[in-house]
């Protein structure tokens, strides 16, 4: 009997070994199926979105960037100054034929904005065939005449000129304007003091004596002192203050605050100097108090005509 029942229970056993590895296959395959499914449908997904996407490329380039409909027909340029049309299209970098709604517009404003003699610009997309630009030039109110090596005495003159913000600009070339730079300028003022080392074009100076001396200059046509003097240099070597040169022959210091209370202590002194019949020759008017004030006879000589700069930025079309 017991090897009976010893028979018995090892054909039990076997049978259970047999139903759990069944399952275990059972369960095995069932993640297998699982896993391939997951698998086939991620694959399906991502396969569909990189087809998807690769047709919204085709299309937009078929229809829209590569499209002749949207090619540039026109440049629509205005600018506040004498730069010609020609030359800021040159400084844009756009041709005709390019097509308007792939182009780059703040690569365009960047390379007009990198010419020293713009301020800023503006451009804008006008379907479907024009571009649009606006330029702000900069005024130039004084210039730095720097002696280089060179030419053909030896020494050659660089010009760099100033706005009333201390940028520095390069002078354009008369090619590259509509109107004459004497015309548009006249004789600036020249800004002694500084070396080449400062002067970068499109950079800002940050002296406080050009800063200062570059806003009386700018403000000079519309002080008391306009018609009855004209400048002719500005040195802003010292220290807190900058010495003015006029046409006339008189020097004149200025401390670097309150220029619009000097310029009436100017035109106060100026005045008294008329009725002693005697020309200034040189005065302090960063001294607050008795002013110093040197003086010489007068010379009877035509007052010199009044200067004027075109302060306001009057927006010029080229067509």
């Amino acid at each position: 009997m017991w090897f009976k029942r010893e028979q018995k229970n090892r054909r039990h056993s076997r049978g259970h070994v047999l139903d759990v590895k069944v399952r275990s296959d059972q369960a095995r395959a069932t993640r297998m199926r699982l896993a391939t499914g997951v698998f086939a449908v991620v694959f399906g997904t991502v396969f569909g979105l990189y087809l998807f996407w690769r047709a919204g490329e085709w299309a937009l380039a078929e229809f829209i960037y590569e499209n002749p409909e949207f090619a540039i027909q026109q440049v629509d340029v205005q600018s506040s100054g004498s730069i010609s049309e020609d030359q800021l299209r040159r400084w844009s970098g756009v041709k005709l034929g390019q097509n308007l709604i792939a182009l780059d517009l703040a690569a365009v404003k960047r390379n007009l904005e990198m010419a020293s003699a713009i301020d800023s610009a503006s451009v804008e997309r006008i379907l479907p065939h024009t571009l649009k630009i606006r330029v702000t030039e900069r005024t130039a109110v004084a210039q730095v005449d720097v002696p280089r090596a060179g030419g053909e005495n030896g020494i050659s003159i660089s010009v760099f000129q100033l706005d009333a913000n201390g940028v520095v600009m390069q002078p354009l070339d008369p090619r590259q304007c509509v109107i004459p730079l004497a015309q548009m300028s006249g004789s600036l003022p020249v800004v002694t003091g500084l070396s080449i080392f400062q002067l970068q074009p499109g950079h800002r100076l940050e002296m406080p004596e050009v800063l200062a001396a570059l806003k009386l200059v700018a403000a000079f046509p519309a002080s008391p002192m306009a018609g009855l003097a004209e400048l002719q240099r500005v040195d802003v070597s010292s220290p807190r203050v900058f010495v003015v040169t006029t046409v006339q022959g008189g020097e004149i210091t200025f401390g670097l605050d309150h220029l619009d209370e000097q310029l009436a202590r100017w035109r106060e002194i100026y005045d008294l100097g008329q009725r002693m019949n005697k020309s200034i020759v040189s005065v302090d008017l960063a001294v607050v108090n008795n002013v110093p004030v040197r003086w010489t006879d007068k010379i009877s000589a035509p007052s010199p005509a009044p200067k004027t700069l075109d302060t306001e930025n009057s927006w010029r079309k080229n067509v």
